[in-house]
């Protein structure tokens, strides 16, 4: 073979090489081009689109972690100026709340009255009964009740330096996380008395003050029957009603949840818990 067409054959082959490196570079830069990708061709009948490439710029972005939006910071619980006293929702919704335990001897039965009838209720406890009574918690957190922090030794607060009040809501929160599972988001002062510390450190461990709306006064055993107009008297869209389940003899509150909630329920109202969102 001649020189001259020995030459012109290898033009030939590094000519045919160059023009499918560069079809290949082209292929793997065309989506992301100066960061812009190219539209995709709509695919044919009946075959499975293809995932888009993404351009530099989106691999820069994208989180290792994965491809939702990214996760933007827990809101802080606002510091009000007074409790919550009644709570917000559709229809005639009311809630059941139960204060000073959880108690062996009470807060079983007020349970399974609550069980028979699918309702929830709420349980501000006290640390020193629910570090002796872990597993009435953890039945609570089983049946989907909510507990809230009602302090370590029911303390008046206001009578408190702020050190103590913090311990005071600190080691109730904390037994609660162990028995419940989940840190409390709701917090009653004992005796229903507030002031600026109370609200601020409340705030600070990321609970909402709840109050009431209706009270009860079944811990000074008015009789049965007084409890039981109490509530149903007091019933009413958005109203929190409060009664007790430790703190002294509370049979009577025991029987008058029996007799009040399925009137309550007869009546049309709607027996909830509150969450955040509602107020």
């Amino acid at each position: 073979m001649k020189k001259d067409q020995l030459l012109t054959r290898r033009r030939a082959l590094l000519t045919g090489a160059a023009t499918l490196g560069a079809a290949g570079v082209a292929a793997a830069l065309a989506p992301g081009i100066g960061n812009r990708a190219e539209p995709a061709a709509p695919p044919a009948a009946g075959a499975q689109a293809a995932r888009r490439p993404l351009s530099p710029s989106e691999y820069r972005l994208r989180p290792l972690t994965g491809y939702g939006p990214p996760r933007g910071t827990p809101a802080r619980t606002p510091v009000r100026r007074e409790p919550l006293l009644r709570v917000s929702g559709r229809g005639r919704t009311m809630v059941l709340t139960f204060d000073d335990g959880p108690d062996p001897r009470y807060t079983p039965d007020i349970l399974d009255t609550l069980a028979r009838y699918d309702v929830r209720a709420m349980f501000f406890v006290c640390g020193e009964m629910a570090t002796a009574h872990r597993d009435l918690l953890a039945r609570m957190a089983d049946e989907g009740h909510v507990v809230g922090n009602h302090t370590w030794s029911h303390p008046l607060l206001t009578r408190l330096s702020r050190r103590r009040i913090r311990s005071e809501m600190e080691r109730t929160s904390d037994i609660i996380d162990n028995a419940y599972g989940e840190r409390p988001e709701w917090f009653r002062a004992p005796y229903g008395a507030w002031n600026r510390a109370v609200f601020q450190l409340g705030a600070e461990l990321g609970m909402e003050p709840m109050a009431w709306t209706v009270d009860t006064l079944d811990w000074a055993t008015p009789g049965t029957d007084t409890i039981i107009e109490r509530v149903e008297n007091g019933a009413a869209p958005g109203v929190v009603v409060l009664s007790h389940d430790a703190g002294g003899d509370r049979s009577q509150s025991v029987r008058a949840l029996r007799d009040y909630l399925p009137e309550l329920l007869d009546s049309g109202y709607h027996i909830t818990v509150p969450r955040r969102q509602y107020l």
